[in-house]
């Protein structure tokens, strides 16, 4: 989980990715850097996330069985919701309970 402001948007074969400045992470159970590459496997805009717009998302590390691919995968019915400081409170709060 954590906040981001989307840079750009490109459509990968059938893919999207994002590139994401990663602002504040919330919780991690992989390594964030500054700067991260998010996918969603689909080119709807599904979530719809807006360039310049800054984002609460919840994504998960994908590695595929080869351990060629690691990447963040934000999925189709993923967490993505414009970041709002009731947004961050609540994440803070929950971070608390797990």
């Amino acid at each position: 989980v954590f906040q981001g402001r989307i840079l750009a948007r490109r459509s990968v074969g059938q893919e999207t990715r994002y590139e994401v400045e990663v602002q504040t992470p919330y919780r991690r159970r992989f390594p964030l850097v500054a700067r991260e590459y998010v996918w969603v496997p689909n080119t709807c805009g599904c979530p719809p996330l807006r360039e310049g717009g800054t984002y609460l998302l919840m994504a998960r590390r994908h590695v595929n069985h080869e351990h060629t691919l690691n990447r963040i995968l934000l999925q189709d019915d993923g967490y993505a919701r414009p970041w709002t400081p009731r947004e961050e409170r609540l994440v803070r709060e929950a971070a608390r309970h797990c």
